[in-house]
């Protein structure tokens, strides 16, 4: 049940900020959530919960706020269901918004950051059109073991909160049903998403955006765009560049751990850069651009080799909607800088999970080609492959050999490095922890699987990030 208790021998106090109540009434929703027939708690990530001030709660308390939903003192007096639309495989559409999930809370960690609750299978909203609201403990425990994974891979994810068995009974045309229900609580710097802002455009609600622009840059600060940066003073270009940053880097981060989201559509694209909404993910067998992870990508649009240029283009729709507010050549400018700023974070990331110290040449960058050639030639994972060569070792003979030892080690004196194989979660894997659960009701297969995640991820210690990010 616990998520492992990553606890300070201080815990960070409660400190509620609901500072979307300003945005509120043009913003999203009032909803309340449903009335599950019962509530049986499955998952608390104890190390997120001290954070931000809530591992006191036991779990009674715990399940009341997550699993009912009583507001947190001092927060939203009632969930919010945001609104927005979105351009989901390129197409527009306007009929959609938080239809199975809400903002639940906002509140500060401890290092000042605001954070924010949401839900996801909470029940039916005015935005859940034909769907049931409701999310399946299957789709709940893969979100775990996505974020788990992810995190400890350097990508910067939402965290999975929390997950409460509800007691229903789910139909699903792509899995066997009935099947178990649950809800589900994550934790994640913002919910404002690129469609947030297509949604304002469509409607000409220029003094909202305005607002919203306002609200992004407060509560979600970056550095300031580059001197020579046309427009850098006014509001919308500086947001713009600071999504075109973590954009960028996220692309990146999912390119060096070898995962497929699946599903990048506008509204699953968070402002902050911080990746969330798990569905129908894979982490990649072997090293393929054209693999993918969505059983309905007929066309290949979110292939793995495609994600950078999804995340770019949904940068292009932001400019798109920021120029109800500011002059295309600005814009423009800080949508040129995606590519520059997507090859340092390959060039920054990969070196990371290969376990050595960048010269700052194009060495660097013509490592990472000699890596990925080493990877399509082998039919080799990216787990397999940077493990085998962490800090330069095992590299054989040959040009990557001879490049890898003029390379210095960094960060490779963790016990895991000296583990028979890496860690890694392909979809076998995945499927048998389900099964687990589902035919005996065992739980175990996901503790030990995330508490050796975990490991790996103190092995790779912390990722680098973009200057000013977090």
């Amino acid at each position: 049940m616990n998520g492992a208790a990553q606890q300070s021998n201080s815990p960070h106090p409660y400190q509620p900020d609901p500072a979307i109540l300003a945005l509120a009434d043009w913003l999203g929703h009032p909803v309340a959530a449903a009335d599950f027939p019962s509530t049986q708690l499955r998952w608390r990530h104890d190390g997120a919960a001290a954070r931000v001030g809530l591992v006191h709660l036991d779990d009674a308390a715990w399940t009341r706020h997550f699993g009912r939903f009583a507001a947190l003192p001092g927060n939203l007096p009632q969930p919010l269901a945001l609104k927005y639309h979105g351009h989901q495989f390129r197409v527009y559409n306007p009929e959609i918004g938080d239809g199975r999930g809400f903002l639940f809370a906002q509140l500060r960690d401890d290092r000042g950051r605001l954070l924010d609750l949401g839900t996801k299978g909470s029940g039916q909203t005015p935005f859940s059109r034909s769907g049931d609201g409701r999310l399946t403990l299957k789709g709940a425990m893969r979100e775990i073991l996505a974020t788990e994974m992810l995190e400890a891979l350097g990508v910067n994810t939402s965290k999975t909160f929390s997950v409460i068995e509800t007691g229903e009974a789910l139909w699903r045309n792509d899995e066997p049903s009935p099947t178990r229900s649950a809800v589900l609580v994550r934790l994640s710097h913002s919910h404002i998403r690129i469609g947030t802002f297509q949604r304002l455009l469509a409607l000409e609600e220029r003094d909202h955006m305005a607002a919203l622009i306002d609200y992004c840059l407060t509560h979600f600060p970056g550095p300031p765009p580059p001197a020579e940066a046309p427009g850098g003073d006014e509001p919308a270009v500086r947001l713009l560049h600071q999504v075109v940053e973590r954009m960028a880097d996220l692309a990146a981060s999912y390119m060096v751990a070898g995962f497929v989201h699946g599903v990048l559509n506008t509204d699953n694209m968070n402002i902050t850069g911080e990746s969330f909404d798990y569905g129908p993910w894979r982490w990649l067998p072997q090293w393929d651009q054209s693999f993918t992870a969505a059983y309905f990508d007929h066309g290949g649009l979110y292939a793995f080799g495609r994600q950078p240029e999804a995340l770019h283009w949904n940068c292009g729709q932001l400019a798109v909607a920021l120029r109800l507010l500011a002059d295309s050549p600005p814009l423009i400018a800080a949508l040129e800088r995606f590519g520059p700023l997507y090859m340092q974070a390959i060039t920054r990331r990969w070196l990371w999970r290969l376990g050595v110290k960048p010269t700052g040449t194009d060495a660097d960058t013509q490592l990472v080609a000699l890596c990925e050639q080493a990877m399509r030639e082998g039919e080799m994972g990216p787990d397999a492959f940077f493990f085998a060569h962490r800090g330069g070792r095992g590299a054989g003979e040959g040009t990557l050999g001879d490049m890898l030892s003029q390379y210095q080690p960094i960060g490779s004196s963790h016990p895991y490095w000296a583990d028979d194989a890496p860690q890694s979660l392909l979809i076998d894997e995945v499927e048998a922890i389900w099964a687990a659960i589902d035919e005996a009701d065992n739980w175990q297969p996901l503790h030990d699987k995330i508490a050796a995640i975990r490991r790996m991820g103190e092995a790779h210690g912390a990722p680098p990030r973009p200057q000013g990010h977090c």
